[in-house]
């Protein structure tokens, strides 16, 4: 299942989340919206291109390792211009020391002084609003699968701020609570699988229970661990890919059409075929539905490194004779 059938192509997961939370900026009388992110974000890109559509401007803080020089014309950046977006940028030590929530409020302060009625959307777009987009989506597969007859018993998907996680994991778990016959079921095993690119288990855990929960209106005695199965996938660090991470993208692409991203779904993916090779025992007799949650734009970011990847031979000059 690819996220992107919600609509914008190009946004992935993301879209599910600014659904709800422009909707609310909106209500809020809101001119310009402020959020946060890595410099190759696919949440910001389409924070921005949400923005214009509706006739606001976005402001959005770029998490990188030169935060003194320009970032170019590459990948999600180049979108991020060419819909007039205002990029602030910051170093990943700043962005340890204060953290994302600290900085946007800091610029929506800034913003108000100015005049202006700003609205602060998280990381991710990662709270208890957004996360109702991810409520609706596992609606739409549950439908589907009744649809389609689909013999599904586990989903797998990447996770990097939460609120996807959250929004399949929960409805899942209260879903099959409703329908004992539901495809995915809790009973024995949990079969929603979280496959995180940055942070840690108890990161994910922690924040779901302690701030997207409780801003969602779930029942008290919901916990993330009685939905949620978390598994590494970070690699050597986060937007960080291997040689091995980025041949596997290429084969998947080349021999399905598919095209991931490098950051979130390529690399969940990737751990999670690896994990299957490693440890088939854990999925033994079960048929997983992958989310491919988007974020392509980020291949860009990796051109330098594709180069030792895709194949070299295949641009010829044409011949008549």
């Amino acid at each position: 299942m690819q996220a992107k059938s919600c609509g914008m192509d190009t946004s992935g997961n993301k879209i599910r989340k600014l659904e709800f939370l422009l909707a609310e900026a909106l209500e809020h009388k809101a001119d310009c919206i402020v959020t946060c992110g890595g410099i190759q974000s696919n949440h910001c890109r389409a924070t921005a291109a949400v923005s214009r559509m509706l006739g606001l401007d976005s402001y959005l803080l770029l998490r990188t390792n030169k935060p003194d020089e320009d970032p170019g014309l590459v990948g999600n950046v180049l979108f991020d211009r060419m819909l007039d977006a205002n990029l602030i940028q910051m170093s990943r030590q700043e962005y340890g020391k204060y953290g994302s929530e600290a900085m946007i409020k800091r610029t929506c302060d800034r913003l108000k002084q100015e005049g202006r009625h700003p609205y602060a959307i998280p990381v991710g777009g990662s709270n208890g609003l957004g996360t109702w987009g991810y409520i609706q989506a596992i609606d739409e597969i549950n439908s589907q699968l009744k649809d389609y007859d689909l013999p599904v018993t586990d989903i797998a998907f990447a996770c990097g701020s939460g609120g996807t996680a959250a929004g399949i994991g929960l409805r899942s778990y209260l879903y099959a609570k409703a329908h004992p016959n539901s495809a995915l079921n809790f009973d024995a095993k949990i079969p929603a699988h979280a496959y995180i690119v940055c942070d840690n288990d108890e990161y994910f855990h922690g924040y779901i229970d302690n701030k997207i929960l409780p801003a969602m209106g779930a029942p008290s005695d919901i916990s993330s661990r009685q939905f949620l199965q978390i598994t590494n996938a970070q690699g050597t660090g986060y937007a960080r890919s291997t040689k091995q991470e980025l041949e596997y993208i290429y084969n998947v692409s080349r021999t399905t059409g598919v095209l991931m991203d490098p950051v979130y779904s390529g690399k969940a993916l990737f751990h999670l075929i690896r994990e299957l090779n490693d440890a088939p025992e854990k999925f033994v007799g079960k048929t997983i539905l992958f989310v491919h949650t988007g974020g392509q734009f980020g291949m860009y970011d990796k051109v330098d490194a594709l180069q030792e990847v895709i194949r070299q031979d295949q641009v010829n000059h044409f011949e008549m004779e």
